[in-house]
């Protein structure tokens, strides 16, 4: 979508509020549910204490009560399990389930439920579940706060599967998915809550679409390919090579199921050398699948075989120092493409 003048900057916790309460007001029937997304139970005095963990809701209950603002308990089969039936029964529920590391949890009302039954009854049900969910190492959280898991979910067919990379992209992808008719899971990094951003955007509604990617920048030597945080890695890294001489492309990918199969094929005919940068684990990752992908079907256009730049495949360190070693880094993407490139 192209950005308008009448544009501003607010982060990206802002974005997907703001995205939330425009949905809530133009559709009765968006609700939202999860732990500590109004506070404090039933007790007035505390209401909206939180707002999420992330922050992400604050504010809401005040506007819209809790009718439609639901704080559930410490249980994700039976929360996300009511977002499903609630689906299926006509609401557009939004559930915040707090970190991907639960998803164990819930898993069966996520890919054996929420997946499957459209198809299971015939196309006469729709499933316009929105999942959000917090990913990403670098917060000093620990092993079972900080994966990066959204390759887990884009095996199972009938998810899709979304990860915003700056505020303009997260307001219009959580607007995308809520609107959507099928499960949509939002992975929302961390990292990027607690940064500035330059991107603008427009106060009023507006989606970006689902299945698309964005190039962030053209070049000719060597593409970088990013997935939320690591976009902005990936940024910081083409500046660097292009203060080398080199010039460089830098693919935004957004959405991972579906994927923009297209724009990766086409950036392979022009820059022929890739670095792909993905905060997930290595083994069967979106990484893996991208270089599969690459390959298979434009293995003529390569000069190198395609770069990964991972997680190791190991646990989230709590350690500071570890935990720095542990996460895609400029230095490593550089260090990366370098190789390729030479």
């Amino acid at each position: 979508m192209t950005q308008t003048q009448s544009t501003r900057q607010i982060s990206f916790i802002q974005a997907i509020n703001e995205a939330l309460r425009q949905e809530m007001t133009r559709d009765p029937d968006v609700i939202v549910m999860g732990e500590d997304i109004a506070g404090g139970g039933e007790r007035e005095d505390f209401q909206d204490a939180w707002g999420g963990p992330m922050r992400l809701t604050k504010g809401l209950v005040n506007d819209f009560g809790r009718t439609r603002v639901r704080d559930t308990p410490i249980s994700e089969a039976g929360f996300v399990g009511a977002g499903v039936g609630a689906a299926a029964s006509g609401l557009r529920p939004v559930v915040d389930l707090m970190y991907v590391s639960f998803y164990g949890v819930c898993a069966d009302q996520i890919t054996n439920n929420a997946a499957k039954m459209h198809y299971m009854f015939g196309g006469k049900v729709k499933v316009p579940l929105t999942i959000m969910t917090g990913i990403g190492a670098g917060t000093n959280s620990a092993a079972q706060h900080s994966e990066t898991l959204y390759s887990i979910f884009t095996h199972f067919p009938g998810l899709k599967c979304v990860v915003p990379s700056n505020p303009y992209n997260a307001k219009g992808l959580m607007t995308a998915a809520i609107r959507d008719d099928d499960p949509v899971i939002v992975f929302n990094n961390r990292q990027l809550m607690g940064l500035r951003f330059e991107d603008h955007v427009p106060e009023d509604s507006y989606i970006v679409d689902i299945g698309k990617s964005d190039f962030k920048t053209q070049g000719e030597d060597i593409t970088l390919l990013g997935i939320g945080y690591t976009t902005r890695v990936c940024m910081e890294a083409a500046s660097i090579l292009e203060e080398q001489g080199y010039s460089v492309e830098v693919l935004d990918l957004l959405s991972l199921s579906p994927m923009d199969e297209d724009a990766i094929l086409s950036s392979v005919q022009k820059p022929s050398h890739r670095v792909i940068v993905d905060e997930d684990y290595p083994r069967c990752s979106i990484a893996s699948d991208i270089s599969a992908l690459v390959a298979e079907e434009a293995f003529d256009y390569l000069d190198a075989p395609p770069k990964r730049v991972t997680a190791p495949h190991t646990q989230v360190p709590y350690s500071r120092p570890l935990e720095a070693l542990f996460v895609p880094t400029k230095e490593k993407v550089v260090a990366a493409a370098l190789e390729v490139l030479e």
